[in-house]
């Protein structure tokens, strides 16, 4: 009858907890744990296939192609650059499979895209009387740019994209094999020439000659800026310079 007592005093009040009949000393060592029984080893986890991180991924990709037949299919595959997810196709090359000049832009542009061929649009149409002045066309040279896939909103690319695509370009120019370069634009010129040449604007670099390295090339292969299509269009004062820098391809061509 007593702990009953006892029980219902300490209900009213309010006891929720249990006391031991002896305090706890707090501040001695306690004793070690057990260490927990040892498990079996999982099994391997299944090996996933990494996406090209970086331009060294994408060197060694298009080292491998040996043909532009295996570097288009490289391209085409080619998960690395974040601009194939907003393009709406690869825009590879048009032109000549075996040429002495090959032209290189910087990106697709909304034409581009649509229709998978570069220079397609009005830069196109005006770049393809530029070749013809000078008795070229699209059968005779080569036409490609830096970046496959357009930027969105016809930027310009990116520091990143172009040293991710740029082993690709190299490639390609290792496999044509053309006898000259022409650089068309200030994006293109800084991504292809030396590094000391990085900050000069594409009105100093215009119409002078450089030579460039090019893996997989045994000699330097020469190149000539050019101001691009799109800037003539918009800047039609400049088609002046731009008719003395062809007639020095055409020397040079027939020289």
């Amino acid at each position: 009858m007593d702990e009953l007592i006892a029980l219902r005093l300490q209900l009213n009040w309010g006891v929720d907890e249990i006391l031991l009949a002896a305090p706890q000393n707090r501040t001695r060592v306690m004793p070690e744990v057990a260490s927990p029984v040892a498990l079996p080893p999982r099994a391997a986890p299944l090996p996933v296939l990494a996406l090209p991180a970086g331009p060294a991924d994408a060197a060694r990709i298009a080292t491998n192609c040996e043909t532009i037949e295996d570097l288009h299919e490289a391209l085409g595959s080619f998960t690395g650059c974040a601009l194939r997810d907003t393009a709406t196709q690869l825009v590879f090359a048009n032109g000549a499979a075996a040429a002495r000049v090959m032209v290189i832009g910087d990106a697709p542009a909304a034409e581009d895209d649509r229709s998978g061929q570069p220079f397609s649009g009005p830069r196109g149409q005006l770049l393809d009387k530029m070749l013809a002045s000078i008795g070229l066309d699209r059968s005779l040279v080569r036409i490609t740019n830096i970046v496959p896939w357009r930027p969105p909103g016809d930027r310009q690319p990116t520091e990143a994209e172009i040293a991710l695509c740029l082993p690709f370009l190299q490639r390609h120019i290792a496999l044509l094999r053309p006898d000259c370069l022409i650089l068309l634009g200030a994006v293109t010129a800084k991504a292809m020439l030396p590094a000391q040449y990085g900050h000069a604007g594409i009105s100093k670099l215009r119409g002078k000659w450089q030579s460039i390295d090019i893996p997989g090339l045994a000699v330097p292969i020469p190149c000539l800026p050019f101001y691009h299509p799109a800037y003539l269009l918009r800047t039609p004062a400049a088609k002046r310079d731009s008719w003395h820098d062809l007639l020095a391809l055409r020397a040079w061509l027939d020289g």
